[in-house]
């Protein structure tokens, strides 16, 4: 069975990989950097603001700050016992993927991935009731783990599990987060209840 999905996660990288092209090369590596998403963060930063006032804000950025922390840590502590080779190491692949950038660390499981549905489950509880369309949140960590699969970084398996390692902890920054409005809402924090 493991062998069976090792070769499907292969297949499907190499069909997703070689859909890329040279023209479009400098696109990915730009979506794949955080720091281009920066107008798109500050959006969301400017979003939870009107709808949660200032004094929220700074512990909806706490709570962030402590989910992307315990979410990279645990992608590094799995990418460390596993030590899944990265496509563009993986000696097997040579030649017959489309390799743009390269790494030296492990693969499973991304932390891009695990990173971008952390933080787009949490904020998406955050805004669903404000914006009726706050579900087209989900298109950042798609486009960013596909990215990774492009570029040649990530198997489809590694975006998978990271996805569902983000949902868990986005989940958990949640609960952290309804804790802190049931013990301190009524005092200082706007609209504290999701």
């Amino acid at each position: 069975m493991l062998e069976y999905l090792s070769e499907l996660d292969h297949t499907v990288f190499l069909f997703l990989n070689n859909l890329g092209s040279e023209r479009w090369d400098g696109f990915w590596l730009l979506i794949t950097k955080q720091l281009y998403w920066t107008p798109f963060f500050l959006f969301l930063f400017y979003l939870l603001v009107k709808n949660y006032g200032w004094k929220h804000l700074l512990v909806l950025i706490l709570i962030i700050a402590l989910m992307l922390v315990f979410t990279d840590q645990t992608t590094n502590l799995v990418k460390n016992t596993f030590m899944r080779l990265r496509p563009c190491n993986d000696p097997t692949l040579e030649g017959f993927m489309r390799e743009v950038k390269s790494s030296k660390s492990f693969s499973f499981f991304s932390g891009h991935a695990s990173n971008s549905m952390a933080s787009a489950v949490f904020i998406f509880a955050l805004l669903r009731k404000h914006y009726r369309y706050a579900f087209l949140l989900f298109l950042w960590p798609l486009i960013f783990a596909y990215s990774r699969i492009y570029l040649g970084l990530h198997f489809p398996g590694d975006i998978l599990c990271g996805y569902l390692f983000g949902i868990l902890s986005g989940t958990l920054a949640l609960a952290l987060h309804r804790s802190v409005c049931a013990r301190y809402g009524s005092k200082f924090l706007k609209s504290a209840v999701i």
